[in-house]
């Protein structure tokens, strides 16, 4: 055939070719209104690492149906949003574009020297910090705390007191706080527990959330997990670090002129 043809000074016929789709090619409308290739993708995107696993036709149709569904519905609303709906609107746009931008500043995988730093600094003193193990009994008033106190002289463990008579959360758990370390913990407490050696109960202690007897049960230093150990949780440190610079860089440099006068109450106002 192609002998032939080239004998006769005819060109072959060309192999067919697809156009070429980008996120800009109308796949459907809806009344008149246009759905994307672009759209489907990005609801494709969102409907999470089970879409891979879709046949290519299964995916295509089911992300169609919805979003024509939603077009459709959505068509509904045209011209009848009040201004709490366009206020919704308007904070749902920004947030995505907010998003948008955050997520680049994000997205490069941090350097070794980012990870070290992040290391020093979140890990630099953990061998220099006490940690405490300590549990609680609290009450409402300082009689109460000496009635605790009474119990424990009378040799009732600790534990059944503070599931008695502790009103702390933690009653129930015969009064365990786990491991903390002192700066976890408000000065008065804390205090108290750094006086305190293995096995101590100490006199009550006032706080502004009431009175406390407490007992020491054990405290160690705090050692820091190896590098290796959390690059993963470093990783997102420094990306945390990134976005929260990126935020204040951007705030400083914006112009923002904020009302006065305006009454606080209107917020709580119904629209």
């Amino acid at each position: 055939m192609l002998c032939t043809l080239a004998a006769l000074g005819l060109a072959a016929p060309a192999t067919y070719a697809a156009p070429a789709a980008g996120d800009d090619t109308t796949v459907a409308t809806v009344n008149g209104e246009v759905i994307t290739l672009g759209e489907m993708r990005a609801l494709a995107a969102n409907i999470g690492p089970q879409a891979a696993e879709l046949p290519a036709t299964a995916l295509w149709d089911m992300v169609l149906d919805q979003i024509t569904r939603q077009v459709a519905v959505a068509q509904q609303s045209e011209g009848k949003l009040s201004p709490q709906d366009k206020a919704g609107l308007a904070l749902q746009r920004r947030a995505y574009l907010a998003s948008v931008a955050l997520e680049k500043i994000a997205a490069p995988e941090p350097t070794e020297a980012e990870l070290r730093a992040a290391y020093d600094k979140i890990y630099g003193k953990a061998g220099e910090v006490t940690e405490y193990n300590a549990s609680h009994i609290l009450v409402e008033t300082e009689e109460a705390a000496k009635a605790v106190e009474a119990d424990l002289a009378a040799g009732k463990e600790f534990g059944a007191v503070a599931e008695a008579r502790s009103t702390g959360p933690s009653g129930p758990n015969k009064g365990d706080l786990g491991w903390f370390t002192l700066d976890m913990m408000v000065k008065p407490f804390a205090d108290a527990v750094a006086k305190l050696k293995k096995g101590d109960v100490s006199a009550p202690v006032q706080t502004q959330f009431g009175w406390h007897v407490i007992k020491l049960n054990d405290e160690r230093i705090k050692t820091a997990p190896k590098f290796e150990e959390v690059t993963a949780e470093l990783a997102q440190a420094v990306r945390r670090e990134r976005v929260d610079a990126d935020i204040a860089r951007v705030l400083g440099e914006a112009k923002v002129d904020k009302v006065e006068g305006l009454s606080p109450d209107l917020l709580k106002e119904a629209q």
